[in-house]
């Protein structure tokens, strides 16, 4: 018996908020870790190169949950991957505040990483499901939560400081709600099935599996080292080669991210309207312009709206990318989006650092235009994301 058309679109609706959900918990995670790194390094009196070590200790983490996940994903379905991932990341949230120096700290943040990883590959793996369910672009918003939810938890963890509370404090009571709306998102959240290729004379055979993917990751690498390079050289451009203020200087990534916000708030309308592969095309090209900008202008006010523009171009591509990769194949999706987004991943890691070598030898402005070259890289390569299949909404 086929269910009513208003019982269909409340479970549409239940499924959705659920993955919105699990997108901000994820996003305010990270966020309030990030806030608090100032007095979990004081507190350990470790300098900025044994620190490092540690950060890296949460990248590699991710890596290797990415990395990893994709098959479970396939053979178990995203929701019952994602859910108990969810549940932990409240969980792993906590032991950083407590650990006595390096080396402890760096295991609990491989931890932290490692779910944050799963996680990220699972609800991305559901929310293709639910933009499939739905039969149209829905990608976009998803992301944007996450954004929002970063913003929440910086904010959380910043009054936290305020307030002179402790990293534990901070780090149990936003863990605390991180569990309870995990445990509220599976109440709602889609019950998805394993992948019918999860069979061992499917599994080892290459042919069956989606083509384009690894480039879909470089992509996504093209972007997310754009990312990267506004997070940790925009306000450095500003303040030294501009002679912004300090304020004004962090006014560029302000703008970065409130425009990359804006933009994934606006992209499903926009995917849905123009499609996917014009929607990336004109951001790629949008991207490189507004950096150029920022570049060329020779101007501090030009740079905060160059910067502003440049997150309003990468904001709609890696959602595209995603849900090109996740729709290319459904019996695949869930290693699809794990190798997308592990490359992707690399972007955003070893982006910053390449461009820091690179001002070594040529001076920043021209290392910070290799984003740029790498934004109209992707707006040349956006039909990439063109569906091969009849199973991708509103292309």
């Amino acid at each position: 018996m086929r269910a009513a058309p208003g019982t269909r679109r409340g479970a549409l609706l239940r499924e959705r908020t659920a993955v919105y959900l699990l997108f901000f918990l994820a996003g305010t995670a990270m966020g309030t870790w990030t806030a608090r790194i100032p007095a979990i390094k004081e507190h350990l009196g470790l300098g900025d190169g044994h620190f490092s070590l540690a950060l890296l200790a949460i990248a590699g983490g991710a890596m290797a949950g990415m990395t990893a996940v994709g098959r479970l994903v396939d053979r178990h379905g995203s929701s019952r991957v994602m859910i108990p991932a969810a549940l932990l990341q409240g969980v792993v949230l906590v032991p950083p505040a407590y650990a006595p120096n390096l080396w402890a700290l760096a295991g609990t943040l491989l931890a932290f990483g490692t779910v944050h990883g799963i996680l990220d590959v699972a609800m991305n793996a559901n929310a293709v499901e639910v933009e499939r369910a739905h039969g149209r672009p829905i990608m976009s918003s998803f992301h944007a939560v996450y954004s929002i939810g970063g913003f929440a938890g910086a904010t959380s963890g910043g009054l936290f400081a305020h307030l002179s509370l402790s990293a534990a404090a901070t780090f149990a009571s936003v863990g605390a709600a991180v569990v309870l709306l995990a445990i509220w998102a599976a109440r709602w959240a889609l019950r998805s099935l394993p992948s019918p290729a999860e069979d061992p004379s499917i599994e080892g055979g290459s042919a069956a599996r989606p083509k384009g993917i690894v480039f879909l990751g470089v992509l996504a690498f093209c972007c997310l080292v754009g990312e990267g390079a506004s997070a940790d050289w925009s306000s450095v451009y500003l303040r030294e080669d501009l002679a912004a203020s300090p304020g004004l200087a962090a006014a560029g990534y302000a703008a970065f991210s409130i425009m990359m916000t804006a933009g994934r708030l606006a992209g499903d309308r926009l995917a849905a309207r123009f499609g996917a592969v014009p929607l990336v095309r004109c951001c790629g090209l949008l991207a490189a312009t507004g950096l150029g900008l920022a570049l060329l202008g020779g101007h501090q006010v030009a740079g905060v709206i160059g910067f502003g523009c440049f997150g309003a171009g990468l904001s709609c591509i890696v959602p595209q990318v995603f849900s090109a990769a996740g729709h290319r194949d459904p019996a695949f999706a869930g290693r699809a989006l794990a190798r997308v987004a592990s490359i992707g991943y690399m972007g955003i890691l070893s982006g910053p650092v390449f461009i820091g070598a690179a001002a070594e030898l040529t001076g920043l402005p021209l290392a910070l235009a290799i984003p740029a070259v790498l934004a109209a890289f992707v707006a040349l390569a956006a039909t990439a994301l063109r569906p091969r299949t009849s199973a991708s909404p509103g292309r």
